[in-house]
């Protein structure tokens, strides 16, 4: 029978979880950059267009309300 020897069995998992954990950090790094990119967050400027679109001029002081509101939401 093939003798494996102790080293080889600690040291390879070891390298092996080391290993799949960095890749895995990069790997969801660039999934979330990416989803950014395409769904960035709401800002002051989104809440304006939106609060247009509706039909009314918002006032600044809305604007941070809805601003506040949202941030409290999360």
């Amino acid at each position: 029978m093939v003798e494996l020897q102790l080293w080889i069995v600690i040291v390879v998992p070891i390298l092996l979880l080391l290993g799949g954990g960095v890749a895995g950090f990069f790997i969801s790094r660039k999934v979330f950059k990416n989803y950014l990119e395409k769904n960035p967050p709401v800002n002051e400027n989104m809440i304006r267009a939106m609060m247009s679109q509706m039909g009314r001029t918002p006032s600044e002081k809305q604007v941070r309300q809805v601003m506040a509101s949202m941030k409290q939401a999360k």
